[in-house]
């Protein structure tokens, strides 16, 4: 069967597995087995920031790479580059103890993320459209909450096997294998060449209302990197909580998975800001609670609220902003996805340094929580300068 020959429920599947390598084992595979390099590879809560920042750094330049790029032939190369990466990311990890090649490996697997949440997402939804189907990006996006799924019951097997931290990434690799070659197999078609157009009329949104939104977005980036990043660590910190980490990392991943369908429910009920605000308030709950309480419940709880919302947030934020500047709705996103990416490099690292200063991830938690609320109130202002527009 050839690329040209695919049917759209086979190219959103190609996608989904994209998202699952490149996103939920390139990145996602380091969450629940950071606490198992704590134990075993001498990675201390600073180095396992740093290391995280690094990854969301790699990410921040894909975006920037990819936000540059218009030639369809080239985002297409770039997106099957992203596919080998995300592999090639994971099997770096375990080949020796170092952090040269650690902070190597993080940083591929961030580029191999932007590759298939931005090329991946761009280059699935115009074949569907070609193809005269509806987009659907609820369907594609499921591939992160079900990548964070993999990771999490991967990583719990593993345990089970008692393999050590080494072994852990090999077993991720051989599933990244398994990945890759559906997504390869299944890969979009080469879009065809650029056709010259007369731009979309729209009026852009106003200097104020982008900044807000931007300064909202890397709010939200705050909130997602910390649970992202700490989620198994926090729950395994816990002296009653020891080995139940990977099962809230799992929770996150189940809440995730059918959230984009339910944020696209509420935004065309109640309005696109109306279901910002929502979601901006039940993440910030969902830090609050395990910042309040040592307890398995207000962890799982947490997990759950998070895996429900950090979706919501970027596939609402970006649809928003997508439909506010038809002229040119990629290069607002990528100045929203760049603004998102640098809270993801300064949130972990500074998170990191906290815990191993204090032992704990309560501060980091707490600083969290507030960062959220100002993203809270960012979108109420933005409701508010909507509702004076004429």
């Amino acid at each position: 069967m050839t690329a040209a020959s695919l049917r759209p429920w086979q190219v959103s599947v190609g996608g989904i597995t994209a998202l699952m390598l490149t996103v939920g084992i390139a990145r996602f595979a380091y969450t629940p087995l950071l606490p198992l390099m704590h134990a075993q590879a001498g990675v201390g809560d600073a180095l396992g920031g740093g290391l995280a920042a690094i990854n969301y750094a790699g990410y921040m330049s894909g975006a920037l790479i990819a936000s540059l790029v218009e030639a369809p032939q080239w985002r297409y190369r770039l997106y099957l580059a992203g596919l080998l990466l995300g592999l090639l990311s994971t099997a770096l990890m375990p080949l020796a103890p170092s952090v040269p090649l650690w902070a190597l490996s993080r940083y591929l697997g961030g580029l191999a993320g932007a590759a298939g949440m931005l090329l991946g997402s761009g280059l699935v939804l115009g074949f569907l459209i070609r193809a005269g189907r509806r987009p659907e990006l609820g369907v594609h996006f499921m591939g992160l909450g079900l990548g964070i799924v993999l990771s999490a019951i991967g990583a719990m097997s593993m345990d089970a096997l008692r393999w050590d931290w080494a072994a852990h990434w090999w077993g991720f690799v051989a599933i990244g294998v398994a990945l890759l070659a559906l997504a390869w197999h299944w890969r979009p078609p080469l879009p065809p060449p650029l056709a010259p157009t007369a731009h979309t009329q729209g009026t852009a949104p106003s200097t104020t209302w982008m900044r807000l939104m931007l300064a909202a977005y890397f709010c939200a980036g705050w909130g997602f990197v910390i649970h992202a990043t700490f989620t198994v660590a926090i729950v395994e910190r816990q002296p009653l909580l020891q080995g139940q980490g990977p099962w809230a990392w799992l929770l996150v991943g189940v809440a995730a998975t059918p959230a984009v369908f339910l944020w696209d429910r509420i935004a065309r009920r109640f309005g696109d800001l109306e279901a910002l605000i929502a979601a901006f308030a039940l993440q910030t709950l969902s830090v609050v609670l395990p910042a309040m309480s040592d307890g398995l419940a207000a962890a799982l709880t947490g997990a759950l609220l998070y895996g429900a919302t950090f979706i919501g947030l970027v596939s609402l934020t970006l649809a928003l902003v997508g439909r506010r500047s038809p002229g040119n709705p990629g290069k607002a996103m990528a100045r929203l996805t760049l603004s998102y990416g640098a809270a993801q490099v300064s949130a972990p690292a500074l998170a990191g340094a906290m815990a191993q200063a204090s032992g704990s991830y309560r501060g980091a938690l707490w600083i969290t929580a507030a960062v959220l609320v100002v993203g809270l109130v960012l979108v109420v202002a933005l409701r508010r300068l909507e509702q004076q527009r004429p």
